[in-house]
């Protein structure tokens, strides 16, 4: 059974038109590799044939998983969340209990995750450490080099 993920609208789309463009850009140029090396002779020994047809092989296991994810996709209705709570979508400024480092993340769908703009996936140790947590609280979260304490200092909805 699969997990049901939560994506934004924006976020859900994205994952629709990379599908899109996998099944009407990508799949026709597999074809067509796979064709031009049929046609050069005896498929025993062509590498280039083989390759083609990995590629191909390869392609078709990543439209089976995006189309996997999109049937498992659920839009969040934002005016359903509770607002008192760290969840999906939630923007939530916390401050690192050891140095005092305050930091901002924006928790969303794994696919939806970009570190550089603060958006962390909810599957992330942060992200899973936060899912729950009211302002006051305190997450301890286990990281690579140890546990780091964050304290949850405000959250609220972008």
């Amino acid at each position: 059974m699969s997990k049901v993920s939560y994506y934004t609208e924006e976020g859900l789309k994205k994952l629709r038109q990379e599908l899109n463009h996998l099944k009407d850009v990508e799949r026709p140029k597999a074809s067509q590799a796979i064709a031009e090396a049929r046609d050069k002779g005896d498929l025993s020994e062509n590498a280039e044939y083989d390759a083609a047809k990995e590629a191909q092989g390869m392609l078709e296991m990543q439209i089976a998983k995006l189309e996997n994810t999109l049937s498992n996709a659920r839009i969040i209705n934002e005016a359903e969340l509770d607002n008192s709570k760290a969840l999906v979508l939630s923007t939530v400024e916390v401050k690192n209990q050891s140095n005092g480092a305050i930091m901002k993340y924006t928790l969303v769908a794994q696919s939806e995750a970009d570190l550089k703009t603060g958006k962390i996936s909810v599957d992330s140790p942060i992200g899973k450490g936060l899912l729950g947590k009211k302002v006051g609280d305190i997450a301890s979260i286990s990281v690579p080099n140890g546990t780091i304490a964050l304290e949850i200092v405000s959250i609220n909805r972008s």
